[in-house]
């Protein structure tokens, strides 16, 4: 005679699920979603502007322009020295802008106040209406 292992009963059928087969086709599923995925690239394609040299960048920056004022009271336009007459017509260019660039004044703590107000009667009379003093902490109480 035979006798069992289990602890049941001679006869009776067996209670637990055999989760082997179950197993294993969940693993055929899974390698069979994993081949048919499509492979990601991740590459951004961008169409770069060439290098030319000959091109001399634009005198007015259509989001921020800056007016800096020496010491010897030479008037810089985005770095560039400019007088009056070519600051008023850069202003007016800046004013046809839609949307309007700002505009940044930063005169040298000892640039002469006459200077600086001149560049700021040609604003005013270019009615500029973005524009804000850049470096007011060179101006406080020592």
């Amino acid at each position: 005679m035979a006798m069992s292992a289990g602890g049941a009963a001679e006869g009776e059928p067996m209670m637990d699920i055999n989760t082997t087969p179950l197993i294993d086709v969940m693993l055929v599923l899974l390698i069979m979603f994993i081949i048919t995925i499509p492979i990601q690239t991740h590459a951004v394609k961008l169409d770069l502007p060439q290098n030319n040299n000959d091109q001399t960048p634009p005198p007015v920056d259509p989001v921020k322009n800056k007016i800096t004022i020496d010491p010897a009271g030479i008037i810089y336009w985005n770095g560039t020295p400019v007088d009056l007459v070519t600051l008023r017509q850069y202003l007016d260019l800046t004013k046809n802008m839609n949307p309007e660039p700002e505009l940044h004044l930063q005169p040298d703590a000892q640039a002469r106040y006459d200077t600086v107000d001149r560049v700021l009667s040609v604003t005013k009379k270019a009615q500029i209406t973005k524009m804000g003093f850049v470096g007011n902490e060179a101006y406080g109480a020592f």
